[in-house]
């Protein structure tokens, strides 16, 4: 008796395997990019798992894109604080499930009252 996990011979593990990563696209990144784009967002105040996120969503769609992740940096560079998280946002909600969403508080107007004029 062994303590190793029985072994089976069976012919439908190789498309068992090929159909549950079916989905799921291996995406590789060079180093250097990977640590641009985190210390990118680490410079701008995110945190280093929102970076870290946040540039695995980049990376990912630059990608797609056929875009290089330097010139997506650089377009992101003349933004500011509120634009910038305001990009991101949009990001991160096109690479999410339609079931959630990320989103701001927008202040409402403090006087919604209806203004008219009544003539009596």
């Amino acid at each position: 008796m062994s303590n190793l996990p029985k072994q089976t011979n069976d012919s439908q593990q190789p498309v068992r395997e090929f159909f549950d990563n079916y989905f799921n696209e291996n995406l590789t990144f060079p180093g250097a990019e990977v640590d641009a784009v985190v210390g990118y967002f680490e410079s701008r105040g995110f945190d280093r798992t929102s970076s870290i996120s946040t540039a695995s969503v980049i990376l990912k769609q630059a990608k797609i894109d056929n875009v290089a992740v330097f010139e997506l940096l650089d377009t992101l560079k003349g933004l500011d604080g509120t634009q910038l998280s305001y990009i991101v946002t949009e990001v991160l909600n096109n690479n999410r499930v339609n079931t959630s969403s990320l989103g701001y508080k927008v202040e409402s107007p403090s006087d919604l009252s209806e203004k008219r004029n009544i003539v009596v």
